[in-house]
């Protein structure tokens, strides 16, 4: 269950999460996309299957090993990524223009964000082989004017078995 509450309580209970690592990241990727997974994984998708409709809609495509998400700028990503041992269940959904979240599935222990389409590793961690839940907060998503802008992603990664994509908060271009 999801906590929608005010920002004391939101301090409060923020601090009892557990942060394994938070890191920021810069980097040039193209075709409004950057990918998170394995290591192991080819990299190699067929993307009419993986860039469906639902996918670009929701900005985010899902493979087993492999998760595209969509971006606003086509160039410079700029973002943080947080691994947490458990979901945070506090969103102020108030801050973002975009929530979605799927799973992912770690045959190796480490995780890597490529870029698009050269898939060079851009950051990288260890973690645990298992499954995962992937969840990408976008902001500022309005502010990109012909390919360029400061939109942010926010990424959080935390042990769970749902693989399915869900979002949390649609952004709504020209709204």
């Amino acid at each position: 269950m999801y906590h929608y509450q005010n920002q004391p309580q939101l301090l409060r209970y923020r601090s009892s999460l557990r942060y394994n690592m938070n890191q920021t990241f810069n980097f040039y990727t193209q075709y409004h996309q950057f990918y998170i997974g394995d290591k192991l994984s080819s990299a190699k998708v067929n993307l009419e299957d993986f860039w469906t409709d639902d996918a670009y809609e929701d900005r985010l495509a899902i493979e087993k090993e492999l998760i595209g998400v969509r971006t606003q700028s086509y160039g410079n990503i700029k973002g943080e990524i947080n691994i947490l041992d458990v979901e945070n269940t506090y969103i102020d959904t108030s801050k973002y223009d975009h929530i979605v979240e799927g799973g992912l599935i770690m045959e190796s222990d480490t995780l890597v964000i490529l870029d698009c389409p050269n898939t060079n590793i851009e950051f990288k961690i260890k973690i645990n082989p298992g499954k995962y839940r992937v969840r990408i907060y976008s902001s500022n998503l309005k502010s990109v004017v012909e390919d360029e802008g400061d939109d942010y992603y926010k990424i959080e990664i935390w042990p769970d078995s749902n693989m399915e994509r869900k979002v949390l908060k649609q952004y709504i271009p020209n709204k």
